[in-house]
């Protein structure tokens, strides 16, 4: 019987952490440990590597994600420990798991099989408080907001429109729409609130985008938390709140750095969620990580439409960053279910279903491609897959000119990743790119939904209400140059996430317009997209304990 995830991860050799930095010549003063294998890398330090040069930036991403599983975060563990492998002097840059779906359905972020970072327990958990100081600080921001409320409302704040929500760390559909300061006088005033998970807050998009404490700070001071009766804007910095939320914060905002199973370096930092945010690690880590090392690699949330096109357009935008190669991840498996076949069925070898659900694939490849960077296919090769299945991926790749690598990752680590990695470095090399985001900042918004809809999504537009009309006009006027964000189903090009493959011929309807004005994004929410998710009937909590030993047992 194959040993499970976390039973791999237990028995892992893990360096000390001094050793794990000293491959990317970090010295042990610059570190603050937790732990004999987790530690934060010093901003003293970080800004000595101002002047040093930047190494080749690598993005994994996938294709659209199905039940079936695609392995992105595997594939970029495995890509970093197979880079490592050949001698490039590599470090990987994750995203820090939630504690939400640790506990729900999705499980934790952590990779898989041979491929993993290390320790996998306090990943997937605690880590190293980042979370938490994110999610205190957005609640700071809460309670300071119904606080001055309270003592007289000097800003005028319209209470039905108060924007700023609390958030909590865990699915709890309960807390979705609450009202809050019930109880009598002594307890405020009521109003409509509700809580979102904590990856969904603009603290964590901005966490994720800051460059530095100072523009933390500054980005923080820019969220609109609410309006006036006669729809004036109310930010954090008219409640004083920057400066305590960047107390909160100064500690969390510096990068983390782990191993991998094979004891190579990973930067795991910040979070944000990949519908209603950018979905992908901290500026700050990655940055810190092409000042170390040759070749980084990290990845971006769901499927490429959603997470490599926001990788381009807000995060690589925002931070000046211009990747080398992209890595699109793909299985056979899910390939099967986008063309057609049920998860009850995937054990079957079906070419043709192989065959049909690479227009997925076909397609994401030339979204990735229009970035002007070039793109590789990897195949986390799955035991049941068959060679005549294999070959219908790589024709079908192969068709729209990119190359397809089998790898076995999973099951070998950097062993099985040796031939993704050496042409990986070949197309990091060539000087191929000519990165160029999708649109330009002087875009106005609505063409840039528009844009990103028909040159992405492959549908015919968007569908807008008078209201959402006026909505655009109004944000045009101060914020036009933000990029925006799409939030989306994950499970389809379209915003219905029943249809697979490639879908065409639909619009998309835009439901509502938010502006995250720290982030420096607009959100265009579509579909039914939830900022709080709920457990599963039967959530991963249940199987989740400590045995005799006290070791965790259950979690993934």
């Amino acid at each position: 019987m194959a040993k499970s995830d976390i039973e791999i991860a237990r028995e892992a050799t893990m360096r000390p952490i001094g050793e794990i930095a000293g491959k990317l010549d970090i010295p042990t003063d610059a570190l603050l440990q937790f732990g004999p294998h987790k530690a934060k890398v010093s901003f003293e330090f970080i800004n000595s590597l101002a002047n040093k040069p930047d190494g080749k930036l690598i993005l994994v991403t996938a294709i659209t994600p199905t039940p079936a599983g695609e392995g992105k975060t595997t594939t970029t563990v495995g890509l970093g420990d197979g880079l490592n492998r050949i001698g490039k002097k590599t470090a990987i840059c994750l995203r820090e798991p939630s504690l939400g779906p640790c506990f729900g359905m999705k499980g934790g972020a952590a990779g898989g099989g041979y491929a993993q970072v290390v320790p996998m327990e306090d990943i997937n958990l605690h880590f190293t408080g980042d979370f938490h100081a994110i999610g205190i600080a957005h609640n700071l921001l809460s309670a300071l907001i119904d606080n001055h409320i309270y003592w007289g409302n000097e800003l005028g704040f319209d209470t039905r429109r108060v924007a700023w929500r609390r958030v909590v760390d865990m699915n709890d559909r309960a807390l979705r729409s609450i009202v809050n300061s019930l109880g009598g006088v002594a307890n405020g005033f009521s109003r409509e609130d509700g809580f979102d998970i904590t990856v969904a807050s603009e603290v964590m998009a901005i966490f994720c985008l800051a460059t530095d404490l100072k523009d933390l700070e500054e980005r923080l001071g820019k969220i609109v938390v609410g309006q006036t009766r006669d729809r004036k804007p109310i930010t954090a910095r008219d409640l004083k709140a920057p400066g305590p939320m960047s107390v909160l914060l100064k500690d969390a905002i510096a990068p983390n750095l782990v191993q991998t199973l094979e004891n190579n370096p990973a930067f795991i930092h910040g979070g944000p969620f990949a519908n209603i945010a950018h979905g992908c690690n901290s500026v700050i880590a990655t940055k810190t990580a092409l000042k170390l090392a040759d070749y980084v690699v990290t990845e971006a949330g769901f499927g490429a439409d959603l997470g490599a096109e926001k990788f381009f357009d807000i995060k690589c935008r925002k931070a000046g960053l211009s990747p080398s190669a992209v890595v699109v991840v793909a299985t056979v498996r899910a390939l099967k279910m986008h063309g057609g076949v049920t998860k009850d069925d995937l054990g079957q070898e079906n070419v043709a279903a192989v065959t049909a659900g690479c227009s997925n694939l076909a397609r994401h490849i030339a979204n990735v491609s229009s970035f002007g960077v070039p793109v590789v296919v990897a195949v986390n090769r799955f035991v049941k897959d068959t060679e005549a299945e294999v070959a219908a991926v790589q024709a079908a790749a192969e068709a729209v000119g990119a190359k397809v690598i089998v790898c076995n990752h999973w099951a070998d680590g950097g062993a099985g990743t040796e031939e993704l990695a050496k042409h990986v470095v070949d197309l990091a090399d060539s000087g191929q790119a000519k990165f160029k985001p999708l649109y330009p900042d002087e875009m106005p918004l609505r063409g840039k939904v528009e844009t990103i809809v028909k040159s992405i999504y492959g549908g015919d537009g968007i569908v807008c209400d008078d209201v959402i009309e006026k909505r655009f006009a109004e944000l045009q006027k101060d914020f036009g140059h933000l990029p925006v964000c799409m939030a989306k189903t994950q499970y389809s090009f379209s915003t219905d996430p029943n249809l697979k493959g490639a879908p065409s011929g639909f619009t998309v309807p835009i439901r509502e317009l938010r502006l995250s004005a720290g982030a420096e994004f607009v959100v265009a929410v579509t579909g039914a997209i939830m900022t709080m998710p709920g457990l599963p009937r039967v959530p991963a909590a249940n199987s989740i304990h400590l045995n005799d030993q006290g070791q965790i047992e259950g979690l993934f």
